[in-house]
């Protein structure tokens, strides 16, 4: 399953702004409140963690060396 990451809605002004992650299924609704403080949150879009391969590519290997 996912994890989401959420930032609450500060209800005054100068109140802090609380961070989490949670694990949700994709087909659940988006929360609404924070579990821990009961605040209004909204949910953060964060960057992905693509795959990353190191080392020679599969078409560099192919080439013949030398001249």
């Amino acid at each position: 399953m996912p994890i989401y990451t959420y930032e609450t809605i500060p209800a005054k002004k100068g109140q802090k702004v609380r961070r989490f992650e949670i694990e949700q299924r994709m087909s659940d609704d988006p929360l609404k409140k924070d579990p821990k403080t009961g605040l209004s949150v909204k949910r953060i879009i964060t960057g992905g963690s693509g795959t990353i391969f190191g080392g020679l590519s599969v078409m560099a290997m192919n080439r013949k060396k030398g001249g």
